[in-house]
């Protein structure tokens, strides 16, 4: 059995072909049952999330996310998400490897962002701002640096410290990379926006987007959670990672269907769709476009897998 550590999970999952596996997972038959989702109560901090998530290729793997959250972390100066992925042979049941579920999950997410951007980004993005300062804020700039010819990103956060620390890191990177006190503009410029913050009230304003725009919703993973307005709904051909989850736990989905600002059938499209080419991403250079992802099961399998297989084949 494997057991790859954080850097080693890094190293197994480059971003060309992260990005393809899941996108070739969105069109397989894997199954996905509801992810378990609970509450866990911190004394004196805000409430910690537990999550659950298998998934499986019949015949071929399974596998299960076992996810801790603990927004209070960054107070500690850890991050906020632990996790391991134990995969499986979905033929006999013997354990495969044990993989590092916290850079699993932000590789994962930052690659299936950017899959999205590739159906949905205008193809000449230029310009990127990431919302948020966490862990997945360097993820989703390389990521996002894979499908569009990015020239310029932006990076904000409330604390204008830890936005220029990620820039830095960025710059680092050979991104270039500038940390931005006044969201506003920078929201007014850029072509792709990715939010991956915590927020529970709206970070980006949908007045702020200009034609063209890609607004990309990463952070909110429950129904109070919220990174946008119904403006921005009302503006933006919506779509989804899957309509399962972002209809019942993503906040920026659930609540403008609550207030009738949006219907399902307005969501164009989930992932799946797009990635067999079912239904069409962006179809005007003026369209403006929002994607709204919870995470999906299928997206930790299709990484996991890919992760043991090259760490396989260096083996021998």
């Amino acid at each position: 059995m494997l057991v790859l550590n954080e850097e080693q999970t890094r190293d197994a999952l480059a971003w060309p072909t992260l990005i393809e596996a899941i996108a070739e997972m969105f069109c397989k038959s894997c199954v996905m049952p509801v992810r378990h989702h609970h509450d866990m109560e911190v004394p004196g901090e805000k409430a910690a999330t537990l999550l659950l998530m298998p998934a499986w290729l019949p015949g071929h793997y399974t596998g299960v996310k076992i996810l801790s959250l603990f927004p209070d972390n960054g107070l500690r100066a850890l991050p906020a998400i632990f996790g391991t992925y134990m995969l499986s042979s979905g033929k006999t049941g013997e354990m495969l490897a044990v993989i590092d579920g916290g850079e699993l999950t932000a590789r994962r997410t930052a690659a299936t962002s950017a899959l999205a951007a590739r159906y949905l980004s205008r193809a000449d993005a230029e310009e990127l701002l990431v919302c948020g300062t966490g862990r997945l804020s360097l993820n989703l700039m390389q990521a996002h640096a894979q499908v569009r010819p990015l020239k310029r990103i932006a990076v904000w956060g409330r604390d204008r410290d830890k936005s220029e620390a990620v820039a830095a890191a960025g710059r680092a990177l050979g991104l270039n990379v500038e940390a931005v006190a006044d969201l506003e503009p920078a929201a007014r410029s850029a072509d792709i926006i990715s939010c991956a913050t915590l927020s529970s009230t709206p970070v980006i304003a949908g007045e702020w987007l200009k034609p063209g725009a890609h607004l990309d919703l990463v952070g909110g993973f429950k129904p109070d959670m919220r990174e946008t307005d119904d403006i921005a709904i009302r503006r933006a051909r919506v779509f989804v990672d899957t309509r399962a989850g972002a209809t019942k736990e993503g906040g920026d989905i659930v609540q403008p269907l609550k207030n009738g600002t949006l219907i399902k059938e307005d969501i164009q499209a989930e992932l799946s769709e797009l990635a067999s080419g079912a239904r069409p991403g962006r179809t005007s250079d003026n369209d403006i476009t929002l994607f709204k992802s919870v995470g999906a099961a299928l997206e930790d399998l299709a990484g996991a897998i890919l992760a043991y297989e090259q760490a396989r084949s260096r083996q021998t």
